[in-house]
This record gives structure tokens, sequence and C-alpha cells, in this order.
């Protein structure tokens, strides 16, 4: 769902975008902290936050890193 919020932000277009992993904090919400794989190589972390149901609001991508590899850990940022 955050998809076109980060190629918008990056701007970059992914062909391939697929969570590897992720890891949850809760907050007023849920944030979330992503590795995602957009290439056959390159993969970024992404945190985003998912507000309380009722607020009734998707997705929001908070930040982002990039450059990141299949064994960077995936840590808080």
């Amino acid at each position: 769902q955050v998809k076109p919020q980060f190629e918008s932000r990056a701007g970059m277009n992914c062909a391939v975008f697929t969570a590897i992993a992720y890891k949850t904090q809760v907050v007023a919400g849920t944030m979330y902290f992503i590795k995602v794989q957009v290439s056959d190589a390159e993969y970024v972390h992404l945190k985003v936050f998912q507000s309380l149901p009722q607020e009734n609001l998707g997705p929001s991508l908070v930040s982002f890193q990039t450059g990141k590899t299949r064994d960077d850990p995936l840590t808080y940022f």
C-alpha cells in the first residue's frame, strides 16, 4: 500500500516490491519497519505508520533508507 509513496519520494520505479522481513513497534498506532526487495540485488528499509483502526486512515510512509542488502539487519531508525 505504500509503494506509490515510496516511488514518489525516492524517485524510483520498482518492478519488484516484495517485503522480506518486518518488525513492529506499538505507539499511538503501529510503526512498521519493513525490509523490501526492489530489484535483484537492491533492498530498502521502510518505516511505515499505521494509525489506530478508529481513525480509519491507511498506512503512511514515514521515512526510508536505500542502498541496503539482503543481509543488512533491520533496525529501528
